[in-house]
């Protein structure tokens, strides 16, 4: 079998094995056919429709004779078959592993084929791996598996699209379809196996800096550190208030019987004891 032939084999798997996965998660929610059917589509050919939208190009699904048909027929496969059995869950997964890398290359080698750069590459064959499961997530209120708490699948497309930049950066691109897929593919079953995931986000927190007891009234840093002025309770700050009312109020009555027409009484001034006689 010569490589491309291959490379379109595992293609078309991919396409049937996700929309198995996607009618698998309509049976889950008790869809109907047409529910089947979407989920199928989107799930199967999804991140290559957004791929060839990006790229403004005719996307293939609609022009290639296999990949509607391929999606229909497994849409119809998983109304009529209860694919969530413990074996076909595997095999399924298996499959979706094999076809990771091998879509992770393909988005990355035709966005470098129109002249986008390595970022952008990387990208688009990401999108183009995990842009249906994210859609038919979306599609029945589920959080994306991809964006976290599941085994590694992002991480690993990217890794697959970066594989594919660098060998056909080198004229190599065959060799950089198969790298990707085979590795990815191996990093995928292995990750499931060993419920491999990324870290989960984490806060760094600078503690508050504690001065001793013995230094609180001395200097910290060169600036005078101030003692910290406690505030009463509401019911012992308005005691305080009517007692100190009170005092107010006796100090006032007092002050105002001292000066009640009683006042001090006249300094005599010294002198000899005799009656002041007339100017002479």
């Amino acid at each position: 079998m010569e490589p491309d032939q291959l490379f379109r084999f595992l293609d078309i798997l991919g396409v049937v094995a996700n929309a198995l996965l996607g009618g698998a998660v309509a049976r889950s929610k008790n869809f109907d056919a047409i529910g089947f059917l979407i989920l199928a589509i989107i799930s199967g050919m999804g991140g290559g429709m957004i791929r060839d939208a990006l790229l403004n190009t005719m996307p293939i699904a609609l022009t290639d004779p296999w990949y509607l048909p391929s999606a229909i027929v497994a849409a119809l496969i998983a109304l009529a078959v209860d694919t969530r059995g413990t074996w076909t869950n595997r095999i399924l997964l298996v499959a979706d592993a094999l076809v990771l890398g091998c879509w992770s290359a393909t988005g990355a080698s035709k966005a470098l084929y129109v002249g986008l750069g390595v970022f952008p590459a990387i990208f688009l064959g990401v999108i183009t791996a995990v842009g249906g499961s994210m859609l038919r997530d979306v599609l029945v209120n589920r959080v994306p598996g991809v964006f976290g708490g599941n085994p590694l699948y992002a991480s690993i497309s990217i890794l697959g699209a970066g594989i594919m930049v660098v060998f056909q950066s080198q004229g190599l691109p065959l060799w950089g379809m198969s790298v990707s897929t085979i590795l990815c593919a191996l990093l995928a079953i292995i990750a499931r196996w060993r419920r491999w995931t990324l870290p989960a986000a984490t806060a760094l927190t600078m503690p508050r800096p504690r001065i001793p007891a013995h230094l609180r009234d001395r200097t910290f840093y060169g600036k005078a550190v101030p003692r910290r002025k406690t505030r009463l309770p509401l019911r012992l700050r308005s005691r305080r208030a009517e007692t100190g009312q009170a005092l107010w109020e006796e100090a006032g009555q007092s002050g105002s019987a001292a000066n009640d027409g009683i006042g001090p009484e006249p300094v005599e001034e010294p002198g000899d004891g005799r009656e002041p006689g007339p100017l002479s």
